[in-house]
């Protein structure tokens, strides 16, 4: 069976002349690099969920809190992202998301100089605003840029360099934010005061480097945003007006499926990614730093994952490709859980690679033929990643009830692709009146 054509618009208006592809490459182009900014913040929080555990001295439930203030951040900020793009355009959202995304990675300066963990956590809010703007333009603009029939395809092409950065982040954070050094309880409480204070300071201030580079570059590419034309595509109406409302748009009863499918499926990723570290630690008997460089294979798989998923979605329809996927995910959930040794660390990057097409899959199944109500069907579809901010809470907790029992808590990304393997088999399926 063939990749079915995925239609998000009756008819597409662009400012100037759209005839020529050429005019779509460097936009794309653009649209490309948000794809990989964004997926360095949330990479990178696989990273700061240890090190601030250790350098704010917190359990696994409270370093959670991590995921919970970015990814609460898209259910607060979807509908007005929302809003701001029907009423300002893609262009406008996108260098607002950048700007906002850069004010949160400069807050870790001070954040990290007064070792304030609420400092961070509204630092990562802030970051989580200016995700959402990106991600609610910047995923629909991907799929309506060209050929509808090509919009699966395209999507899951930017999203592969979002996959990129999955590589790129734990290398970054493993060479200038993880030290490789920790103590026990026992060791922590022996220490004075003020060496105990000097080595949380310590830690926490490798985290200013990176987010100041980071935010630097934000700006940078917000500026090559505000002075390059970006033609913005419209969804338009018979009569001549844009239409579609945030309510309506959920009669649709697969978008409501995509939102509920996407809602477990970034609660299953965040759960996997940010215990991977202690999971390579506990499971397999890595130090700190070996982790780290296992996290880096993990995000090689997911890309890989993503160019071959790409690959392959010219050959399998997008909602057979996902359900297989999410099938072999189930699978490997259950080795981590019930495995002993190193290969369960091996089960874990596996996932990676199979969880690589789910989200711009899931995306692009949920808008497919939703015509005016694309941008609020994407509202609904960004505002479901607050599954992020819920499920890693809940596996924290599991964990700290099992007695930090890191297996027992990849039960909950194995509920979570159970229902992903539904929306592959049947929750995609458009009803038609």
């Amino acid at each position: 069976m063939t990749n079915e054509p995925i239609s998000t618009q009756p008819e597409i208006v662009t400012e100037g002349d759209p005839s020529s592809g050429k005019k779509y490459l460097l936009p794309f182009i653009l649209v490309i690099s948000l794809f990989f900014l964004w997926g360095m913040a949330h990479n990178l929080d696989s990273i700061l969920i240890p090190h601030l555990k250790k350098a704010c001295n917190l359990n696994n439930k409270q370093s959670t809190l991590i995921d919970t203030s970015v990814f609460f951040a898209y259910f607060l900020m979807a509908i007005p992202a929302g809003m701001i793009l029907k009423k300002w355009g893609y262009k406008a959202t996108m260098i607002s998301g950048l700007l906002t995304f850069a004010f949160g990675a400069f807050l870790f300066v001070p954040a990290a100089n007064n070792l304030s963990y609420i400092t961070f956590l509204i630092a990562l809010f802030i970051i989580g605003c200016g995700l959402t703007m990106l991600e609610t333009s910047a995923n629909p603009y991907a799929a309506v840029l060209g050929d509808p029939a090509k919009a699966t395809s395209r999507l899951n092409l930017a999203a592969s360099f979002n996959g990129l950065a999955a590589m790129v982040a734990p290398m970054i954070g493993g060479l200038f934010i993880l030290s490789g050094k920790s103590h026990t309880k026992e060791e922590l409480a022996a220490m004075t005061e003020a060496g105990r204070n000097s080595y949380f300071l310590e830690e926490a201030a490798s985290v200013k480097t990176p987010y100041i580079s980071l935010g630097i570059v934000l700006l940078v590419i917000a500026l090559i945003f505000y002075f390059i034309h970006l033609p913005e595509i419209k969804t338009k109406s018979i009569d001549g007006e844009a239409k579609g409302s945030f309510f309506g748009s959920l009669r649709h009863k697969h978008l409501r499926w995509a939102v509920i499918a996407q809602f477990f499926y970034v609660g299953a990723q965040v759960c996997v990614t940010s215990f991977f570290i202690r999971m390579a630690q506990q499971g397999g008997g890595f130090d700190e730093k070996t982790a780290a460089s296992y996290l880096v294979v993990y995000g090689f798989l997911f890309t890989a994952g993503r160019f071959a998923g790409t690959a392959l979605l010219q050959f399998i329809s997008s909602n057979k490709l996902l359900a297989i996927y999410a099938l072999i995910s189930i699978i490997l959930c259950l080795i981590a859980i019930l495995g002993k040794g190193s290969y369960v660390v091996y089960a874990l990057g596996a996932i990676g690679f199979f969880m690589s097409i789910m989200f711009p899959t899931i995306f692009a199944l949920g808008i497919d033929g939703i015509g005016d109500d694309t941008k609020p069907g994407s509202s609904w579809l960004i505002m479901s990643i607050v599954g992020g901010a819920i499920l890693p809470f809940g596996m924290g907790s599991l964990i700290d009830m099992y007695g930090d029992n890191i297996q027992i808590g990849y039960s909950i990304p194995l509920i979570c692709f159970v229902f992903v393997l539904y929306f592959g088999l049947r929750g995609y399926k458009i009803a038609h009146k």
